[in-house]
């Protein structure tokens, strides 16, 4: 199975990316195609044993840098790595497409040559999250910054659906981000969309505040792009700032220091489970074709376990059963 790797994206690319497409290949029986600049990309390669391992390279010329906006350089890098990785699904020399570079370049270039699915309205952006009970998966946490109720309706059954699929919740709960528990909370979208959820087969439970993505409660968080990637970057900042407070307060006296190294297996269990290389990346649902956004931080492991995502959405027909999905929810609540 082909896939076709952004060599060039990321901000230790293209060491951190080529390094992880080897591991890929290595575990995950897939022919990663790396693209990027060639001289660059084999000269990370070349410190790899790659023997009998399924990976090319595709020459691009040029890279879209993080500080680039997206539709100028989709516009004036016609042969930017994720141009023409992205092409290659197009084209059908690969199933799939990740990067972890531009993300609104990612975005652009997925819409440009992969398009949405008929029946679908706009594209979203769905990242997995650890819970006290597994997994849970907030969509959208980026793509669209003003959404209508029928947006995240439809957001709802992408995100029900590859939560059931890629992660194997059975009838997954889908929980609405708003202010408050009842019906009556939020502004004018979610009480609208709440009317929608509430009439439709998905396994819908309510509105869930934000105390409640972490619990466990719901598997599928639904939310427009604003909210979900304030609430993102804010879990973020505040994940990594526990480990720093946590990490303060052990080296500020022996006897933390000893705790420490009796609990070290513990502490490395939760950085496990908290680490987002751990989920790999965040697929942009709706388009006809798998594109996988990654951290721009992304190490080797997060490449690797995105390479995986990538390959189970394609396996499983992720955008296959989102069509159908959408479809006849569509057509239940015309």
């Amino acid at each position: 199975m082909k896939i076709a790797v952004d060599a060039m994206g990321g901000d230790d690319a293209p060491a951190a990316i080529v390094e992880g497409a080897v591991l890929a290949a290595r575990e995950y029986d897939v022919a990663p195609i790396l693209v990027g600049d060639e001289a660059e990309v084999k000269k990370a390669l070349s410190i790899h044993n790659v023997m009998g391992l399924p990976i090319s390279v595709v020459h691009a010329s040029q890279r879209v840098e993080m500080h680039e906006a997206p539709s100028l350089a989709i516009r004036k890098k016609k042969d930017s790595s994720i141009s023409v990785a992205t092409g290659l699904v197009k084209s059908g020399e690969a199933v799939a497409v990740i990067s972890a570079g531009n993300t609104g370049a990612s975005m652009a270039t997925g819409l440009l040559y992969l398009r949405p699915l008929s029946c679908v309205e706009r594209p979203a952006i769905a990242t997995p999250l650890p819970t006290l009970k597994g997994t849970a998966i907030m969509i959208d946490v980026g793509a669209n910054v003003d959404c209508k109720p029928t947006h995240l309706f439809q957001f709802a059954i992408m995100g029900s659906i590859y939560a059931e699929e890629i992660f194997g919740i059975v009838n997954p709960k889908v929980g609405l981000l708003s202010i408050g528990e009842e019906e009556s909370k939020g502004n004018e979208l979610t009480k609208e969309v709440f009317k929608m959820l509430k009439q439709s087969r998905l396994n819908f439970v309510g509105n869930v505040e934000g105390r409640d993505v972490y619990s466990g409660e719901v598997d599928v968080i639904v939310c427009d792009g604003f909210t979900g990637n304030v609430a993102l970057k804010i879990s973020e900042g505040l994940s990594e700032a526990m480990r720093q407070f946590l990490k303060q307060e052990i080296l500020a006296s022996t006897l933390g220091k000893i705790g420490y190294a009796l609990l070290g297996s513990s502490f490395a269990r939760f950085k496990k489970k908290v680490d987002y290389a751990e989920y790999g990346g965040a697929p942009l649902l709706g388009l006809d074709g798998v594109s996988i956004i990654c951290h721009g931080r992304s190490s080797p492991e997060a490449i690797k376990n995105a390479i995986r995502v990538a390959k189970e959405s394609y396996r499983r027909g992720v955008a296959r059963h989102i069509k159908e999905q959408i479809e006849a929810h569509m057509n239940q609540v015309s």
